[in-house]
C-alpha cells in the first residue's frame, strides 16, 4: 500500500519542466493580455477624448461684408424725361444769375445785375415756331431793318447752344427775316477772322450764334451791341439729350458771362430787350 502511494505522488510531482514553462509562459500571456485589455480603454478613452474636443469647436466660417450698391447718378436727361416742359419766363433769368453769383458778389451787386419785367419780350409759350415768335415780338420789323445801316452791329441778335441748333434757327427764320442779311456767329468751321472782316464791311440785319463766339466777337471789338435792339435767348428748345441750353455747364457759363458783360447793363438802360423763345 505504501509503494504505491509513492509511486502515485512521484507521478503526481514528476512533470516535464518544459511543461511547466508552458504553463508559466501562458499565465504571463494571461496576463499581459490583461494589461492590454486593461491598457487600450485607456488608450481609446484619450483618443476619443481628442477627436471629441476637435469636433467640438468647428470652425467659424466668417461672413463676408455684403458691399452696398451704389446708387446710380440720376442723369439730367433722366430728371427732364420725367417733367412735362414748361416755357421759359423772366424768373427763369434772374434766379439763374442769383443762383450763379450769390456766393461770390455782394448784395449791392447781385441787385445791380437784377432785371424788372419791362427788360423783357413776351416769352414763347411753346406754340410758336421761331418765325411766328419774330412776328410777334417785333411787329415793326421791316422798318428797323430799313433803318439799320451801321456796320459791326445787328438789329437782332439770337444765342443758342450749337452750330447745328444756329444752323436750323436760320432756316426755320426765312419767314419772317424778308430780305435782310443773316450772320453765323458760331466757330464750327468758320474762323473768326473771317467773321470779324465780314461784320467790318458789311452790314447784317441778324446774328445767329453761340453765346462763347459772340463773345469773343464783343471782346475783340468785332461786333458792337450798342445798336442791336433784341436778343433772343433759345431757352425752350432741348437737343437729344434733352438738355436746354442753360442745362449744359459750359453754355450756361458762357451765356452768363455775355449777359453780364454787356447786355444787363444794355437792358436796364432801355435799349435793348431780352427775349426767351
Amino acid at each position: 500500500m505504501d509503494l504505491k502511494n509513492s509511486n502515485k505522488t512521484s507521478y503526481f510531482f514528476s512533470l516535464d519542466p518544459s511543461e511547466d514553462e508552458d504553463v508559466e509562459k501562458a499565465s504571463d500571456n494571461r496576463t499581459a493580455t490583461h494589461k492590454d485589455s486593461d491598457s487600450k480603454p485607456a488608450v481609446m478613452k484619450k483618443r476619443k477624448q481628442l477627436t471629441e474636443c476637435f469636433l467640438s469647436q468647428p470652425e467659424v466660417k466668417r461672413e463676408t461684408p455684403v458691399k452696398a450698391k451704389k446708387r446710380k447718378k440720376k442723369k439730367i436727361s433722366d430728371i427732364l424725361e420725367k417733367s412735362t416742359p414748361k416755357p421759359g419766363v423772366p424768373a427763369d433769368v434772374q434766379n439763374l444769375l442769383s443762383q450763379h453769383f450769390g456766393e461770390s458778389r455782394s448784395v449791392i451787386e447781385i441787385e445791380e445785375l437784377k432785371l424788372s419785367d419791362s427788360c423783357f419780350l413776351p416769352a414763347n409759350d411753346l406754340t410758336h415756331s421761331f418765325s411766328s415768335y419774330l412776328k410777334e415780338i417785333c411787329p415793326k420789323w421791316a422798318k428797323l431793318r430799313k433803318n439799320h445801316k451801321e456796320k459791326k452791329s445787328v438789329v437782332m441778335l439770337v444765342i443758342c447752344s450749337s452750330a447745328l441748333r444756329s444752323l436750323e434757327l436760320i432756316k426755320s427764320v426765312t419767314a419772317f427775316k424778308g430780305d435782310c442779311r443773316v450772320l453765323k456767329l458760331f466757330a464750327k468751321h468758320i474762323k473768326i477772322k473771317e467773321q470779324l472782316n465780314m461784320l467790318e464791311k458789311g452790314v447784317f440785319h441778324i446774328g445767329v450764334g453761340t453765346p462763347g463766339r459772340v463773345k469773343a466777337l464783343v471782346e475783340q471789338d468785332g461786333l458792337c451791341l450798342d445798336s442791336t435792339k433784341y436778343m433772343i435767348l433759345d431757352w425752350n428748345w432741348r437737343d437729344q439729350k434733352l438738355r436746354r441750353m442753360m442745362d449744359i455747364p459750359e453754355i450756361k457759363k458762357e451765356t452768363i458771362d455775355l449777359l453780364e458783360m454787356s447786355i444787363i447793363k444794355l437792358c436796364r438802360e432801355g435799349s435793348l430787350k431780352l427775349g426767351l423763345f
